[in-house]
């Protein structure tokens, strides 16, 4: 049977390694279906992602963070000239809320929350060391006032931590929240079972993530906070739609609508 033509896009997240195997699936793909596939990789992936959460006006003045399954990724952007023309800085972390569990898990004798926890505090300067590099290598964002935050953990904290989903598309937050949550998730999460029981949106977030990806993610959130320079003087959002951004973005793009990015 004929096949009609369409647009698939697979994200490469890391790893030369990965990179190949993508190939040969995308070679066997067009053997088979005779369909071209656009690939987006992290950093593309993380420019779409600015492109679709960040409002244009406030391109200059911010960063975006998202922190996915297999690695953390994000971005801002510097005016490159009187054109309204933008340079992209990509921003990548190889770790995510599954990557960064499954790496602690490696060393774990038992399945016990407390063993989970002391050697997720053995990790934590590791993943400080990294997000410190990280940001040394973009000293700019010290000038960013604005830092919008997406993915599973950022809408896990939000979401049992508030009780509810997200209303507006930027919703505001502080450190002390995500350090509060991150007490909560270790020492009493089974005042969000018993929450879940009897909210729908809880009860999703404790369906998406065990107890485990819900404190290592939290961890990645708190420490690319807690590292940012200057975070005291920044705003922090939680963008709800970075899962779809950037799609949206991706379309706008096609349609010649979305602001240029080098």
């Amino acid at each position: 049977n004929k096949i009609e033509e369409k647009n698939i896009f697979i994200v490469v997240s890391s790893g030369v390694g990965m990179a190949k195997n993508i190939d040969i699936l995308l070679k066997r793909l067009y053997v088979f279906t005779n369909i071209n596939v656009a690939i987006i990789s992290a950093e593309t992936e993380a420019k779409l992602l600015l492109k679709g959460c960040i409002p244009p006006k406030e391109y200059s003045d911010s960063v975006i963070l998202d922190i996915g399954g297999g690695n953390t990724k994000g971005g801002y952007v510097e005016e490159f000239n009187n054109d309204d023309i933008f340079v992209f800085y990509p921003l990548t972390l190889d770790l995510g809320t599954v990557t960064f569990t499954e790496k602690i898990n490696k060393k774990a004798k038992n399945n016990s929350i407390n063993e989970f926890n002391e050697l997720l505090f053995n990790a934590l300067p590791e993943l400080r060391e990294q997000t410190d590099c990280l940001y040394q290598q973009s000293p700019k964002i010290s000038n960013k006032k604005n830092v919008y935050m997406s993915g599973g953990a950022v809408w896990a904290f939000y979401t049992l931590y508030k009780g509810k989903s997200a209303i507006e598309n930027f919703s505001p937050f502080e450190i002390k929240e995500v350090v509060d949550y991150n007490n909560m998730i270790k020492t009493d999460y089974a005042k969000f079972e018993a929450l879940g029981l009897q909210n729908k949106e809880i009860e999703k977030v404790l369906k998406t993530y065990s107890q485990k990806h819900l404190i290592a993610g939290n961890a990645i959130l708190l420490t690319l906070l807690e590292k940012m320079p200057d975070i005291k003087s920044k705003n922090i959002y939680f963008t709800k739609q970075g899962q779809m951004a950037w799609l949206l973005s991706y379309i706008a793009d096609s349609a010649k609508r979305a602001k240029n990015i080098q």
